[in-house]
């Protein structure tokens, strides 16, 4: 038997990899197409690392029929949003396309679990005093990434219902950490200082996250591989909303800089406000709560890029 994970080689994934390890006994495959915001070097030499796209049905019937799993994380997805402005059919190639080959794979098999990893980005933008999304608050995606990222979703609960697919949906706040691509607002805030560049800040800077340290989101998605329900969906946040000003104002504190490393840029398109992630089915129900302090996240990892 073995444990399947999709974009392991990316951000989120290689942190549940390297937690997976310590905890899951069988073997453990990685699928990932090593894009831009992937480093193959995030995998152990000794994980088995399938460097292909999801989106060619034939060869993930191969690996699934190699391997036959009984578990799988579903991490792989195009998510620069930027990115799917310019151009959304990767996203629509990978995102849902390569879901649904994911699925039907694993529908031949004895899975235990299929854990799809989703975006909070599904449900669309929270005015400043709108009330925290929650697993039954109705999609209403305002961009290319997260249409793509909402039809997956749909697709999964969709397999539930319709095939019996084991799946769990799970849709997560604003991570940062560790290995994260340096096209990501975090990671290019403080790679750009480090090089000595300028920190492009979207319009005013107003728009606030709900920031998740990303061993935070391990912990969430390991506690819902263990215990989650089949068919349920479940929301992951930090329960730390800030603006994207706070956090660059953060940063330049924490690296001695000062606010003319700032460079105000014109707003992308369909840019949303306000994200907010109520938690509070993960804690009643699985026992999970964030315990990473924002502050203390952010210098550790502001060091990690520091030493990469």
């Amino acid at each position: 038997m073995s444990l399947i994970i999709t974009g392991a080689a990316g951000f989120i994934g290689s942190n549940l990899l390297h937690n997976l390890i310590d905890l899951y006994d069988s073997e453990i495959i990685v699928i990932d197409y090593l894009t831009d915001a992937s480093n193959e070097d995030n995998i152990p030499k000794f994980v088995k690392l399938y460097p292909i796209d999801i989106a060619d049905r034939y060869i993930v019937d191969e690996i699934f029929n190699k391997h036959r799993p009984e578990y799988v994380f579903h991490l792989a997805a195009e998510s620069h949003v930027d990115n799917s402005i310019q151009d959304c059919i990767p996203f629509v190639e990978t995102n849902v396309i390569g879901t649904i080959n994911l699925m039907n794979a694993s529908l031949e098999y004895d899975l235990k679990k299929f854990i799809h990893v989703s975006t909070d980005e599904v449900y669309g933008s929270l005015g400043e005093f709108d009330p925290s999304f929650t697993e039954d608050t109705s999609y209403n995606p305002q961009n290319p990434y997260s249409a793509s990222k909402a039809s997956s979703d749909h697709f999964v609960k969709a397999y539930v219902n319709t095939y019996n697919l084991p799946a769990v949906v799970t849709n997560c706040s604003n991570n940062f950490g560790p290995r994260q691509s340096s096209e990501k607002f975090i990671p290019k805030a403080i790679t750009n200082l480090l090089l000595g560049k300028k920190i492009p800040l979207y319009g005013e800077g107003k728009q606030i996250r709900d920031w998740l340290y990303v061993q935070d989101h391990c912990e969430a998605l390991i506690e819902v591989w263990k215990k989650g329900r089949i068919g349920e969906t479940y929301n992951i946040g930090g329960g730390t909303e800030l603006s994207n000003y706070s956090v660059i104002t953060k940063i330049l504190e924490h690296m001695q800089k000062s606010f003319s490393e700032v460079e105000f840029v014109k707003d992308r398109p369909g840019h949303d406000f306000r994200y907010s992630i109520n938690c509070q089915k993960m804690e009643n129900e699985l026992k999970w709560k964030s315990r990473f302090n924002f502050d203390e996240s952010l210098v550790d990892t502001i060091k990690w890029y520091e030493n990469y």
